[in-house]
């Protein structure tokens, strides 16, 4: 049977049979374990040594109000690195997205596009679906909370809230953000903005509250006992703080819109028709993927708890305090961590429509190239926290490490070895020297690396700890000289290539989940087999090298630099203006030039017609076109020779 642990055991990658999962998670620092995993501790280890539990990553679901941005792409590619290398490490693995669809905002978006609010969901969510194949984002399920199951599971959830008497009727007055979707309180609200500087207005309504300020301390305690929980450390404090006063109860229905899921079970006398909060109808979601309200179907259990919510900063609130207060409330499990990450400004400043320096994410990938772009986003700025996106600095980053020092490496490698170790991987010679032994212990321990930070989040050092390996393996080519040895020793040639090639197969291996395409492209040159391309074929212990003797495909360059298309050459200068003319009063052009102004006039036309000439311009171009017509008219103003 496979078991649900909390993620900071997901590196525990071999247990014995004989452990218990309560001890293990007891020497990590995890003083519980999750309610699901806790009421199945019969089960007393990890269903074999190389068994791994299952894993539930999530980005959340993205506001259909407006386009993709380059902020929705990061949180879906970093949800992506994980997915992907968690697949690779030999766990099997749900990666969900999807699309929040319901709102008085979305309502008037929809009522100003001429469109009903479900043609507008539909219309702006295939946007979204697009970018998944775009960036090449392996989700494995893409949801939308106006589907039917995810209808049925909120007001499910909805249903148990009340049941739990964590539910009540009431009426809201207060400030509340149409574009936040977010009620402030008024000590939030700054020269009469929220805090995100969205607008905010007066809302006096009859509401369904919900008892959040009962969940005060189990949630203080729970953040305070699983320090691993919100992620960074910043995020947690900034989370702690929030609560240091308590919590005041939260209003979840509103009755002066209708684009919503209707409220169940409404209170009798209550005759308004109200529809949920948007953001408990968008956070169950999660659950609604695992098969909620099924909680005792073998799939809600696989799945959930959450290995992973990956959120932005501007949603922790409602990730790290809402969501798990309405989980406490209807018995169910917390997910395991939540990380939100910074935002990107660009050159300095904040990514502003007014101001024009809006990222486009589609028109990057066709500039650049996907991986091209993955990669910088994933290697330029400090995972956690803000980013600052520069064209320039994208264009350096990916020549240099990709272009320069990867792309290069293998190129000439592959090369050398093709054309003189007979198209096939080379033979090396046995014992291997310290230097080649160096190398290959650097690219076998990468793997050990990238578990510590994938497991910390750390997802900035992943490229970095891998383009330590090419630097290392670009030091030894230029220091072994195979070029030299192919005269004084081809043995030892041999050897070096090899080393170079197995080195670089771990390489390509480690690097699929930041730049999934250049690296297939990688392991092909290589001629590695698809079956051999996860963590297992390069782990310690397992022989999965190059083959010598394997032929090699012809070698090519997988990664180019990028070069800016060539600006095209500035048009000529204009002819040059015609002299200075005085109008009559009938209108009439009267030229006041003497005669020997008008012929030197003659013979600079004449020579400016002869240069666009020489540039290679026909007659019928418009420029000689023009020159020629003005040649004509200063000629007509050559005195008459004398008879």
């Amino acid at each position: 049977m496979r078991v649900r642990v909390d993620f900071v055991l997901l590196m525990l990658l071999r247990v014995s049979s004989a452990v218990s999962l309560l001890p293990v998670a007891r020497r990590v620092g995890v003083k519980s374990l999750p309610v699901n995993v806790a009421r199945r501790s019969k089960v007393t280890a990890l269903a074999g040594a190389t068994t791994k539990p299952p894993a539930l990553i999530t980005t959340p679901i993205y506001y259909v109000n407006g386009q993709p941005h380059i902020g929705h792409v990061y949180t879906t590619l970093a949800s992506d690195v994980v997915a992907r290398f968690m697949r690779l490490d030999g766990h099997e693995v749900k990666f969900l997205t999807g699309t929040d669809e319901h709102g008085q905002k979305v309502e008037q978006s929809a009522g100003l596009a001429g469109e009903t609010p479900i043609e507008f969901a539909d219309r702006v969510s295939e946007t979204f679906r697009a970018i998944l194949p775009l960036y090449n984002f392996s989700c494995d399920e893409f949801i939308r909370t106006t589907e039917p199951r995810h209808i049925a599971a909120t007001q499910s959830l909805w249903t148990k809230l009340l049941d739990s008497g964590d539910i009540y009727l009431g009426a809201y007055e207060g400030w509340y953000s149409i574009r936040d979707e977010a009620f402030y309180t008024e000590d939030e609200i700054v020269d009469g903005l929220a805090p995100t500087g969205a607008p905010v207005e007066w809302v006096a309504e009859p509401s369904y509250f919900f008892a959040l300020s009962k969940f005060h301390e189990p949630l203080v305690a729970h953040i305070e006992a699983h320090p691993e929980f919100i992620r960074p450390a910043s995020r947690r404090n900034e989370v702690l703080a929030f609560m240091k006063d308590g919590l005041r109860d939260l209003s979840i229905s509103r009755t002066t819109f209708g684009w919503g899921i209707p409220v169940p079970d409404q209170k009798e006398g209550d005759d308004l028709n109200h529809v949920m909060y948007v953001w408990l109808d968008a956070l169950t979601n999660y659950i609604t993927a695992c098969g909620y309200p099924d909680v005792d179907n073998d799939e809600f259990g696989k799945w959930w708890p959450a290995s992973l919510h990956m959120v932005g900063k501007d949603i922790l609130r409602f990730h790290a305090i809402y969501w798990p207060a309405f989980l406490l409330a209807a018995g169910l499990p917390l997910p395991q961590r939540l990380f939100a990450h910074g935002w990107w400004t660009r050159d300095g400043q904040k990514m502003s429509k007014s101001i024009g320096n809006v990222v486009d994410p589609v028109a990057l990938v066709h500039k650049y190239g996907v991986d091209q772009v993955r990669y910088y986003l994933m290697d330029a700025v400090s995972f956690g926290g803000d980013g600052d996106f520069s064209d320039d600095v994208l264009v350096s980053t990916v020549n240099s490490k990709l272009a320069n020092e990867l792309g290069n490496l293998l190129y000439r490698t592959l090369s050398f070895a093709y054309k003189h170790c007979d198209r096939a991987v080379p033979t090396p010679q046995q014992p291997l020297l310290e230097a080649d032994e160096a190398l290959l212990a650097a690219a076998a321990g990468l793997l050990p690396q990238l578990r510590g930070i994938v497991g910390e989040l750390t997802l900035h050092r992943y490229s970095q700890t891998v383009s330590q390996v090419v630097q290392l393996g670009n030091q030894y080519i230029d220091v072994q000289a195979p070029w030299a040895l192919r005269k004084t020793d081809p043995e030892r040639m041999a050897t070096v290539l090899w080393v170079l090639l197995e080195a670089l197969r771990h390489v390509g291996v480690a690097s699929q989940p930041v730049v999934p395409g250049l690296a297939s492209e990688m392991l092909d040159q290589l001629g590695v087999e698809h079956a051999e391309r996860s963590f297992e074929c390069v782990a310690p212990g397992h022989r999965h090298a190059l083959t010598p003797g394997a032929l090699l495909p012809t070698p090519r360059i997988v990664i180019p630099r990028y070069e800016p298309p060539e600006e095209p050459e500035p048009p000529p200068p204009p002819p040059p203006p015609p002299p200075a003319a005085a109008t009559t009063s009938e209108g009439a052009a009267a030229v006041e030039l003497s005669p020997e102004e008008v012929a030197a006039a003659v013979t600079a036309q004449g020579k400016e017609v002869k240069r666009l000439k020489a540039e290679g311009l026909g007659n019928k171009d418009p420029q000689v076109a023009a020159a020629v017509t003005e040649l004509l008219r200063l000629k007509a103003l050559l005195p008459e020779p004398a008879a």
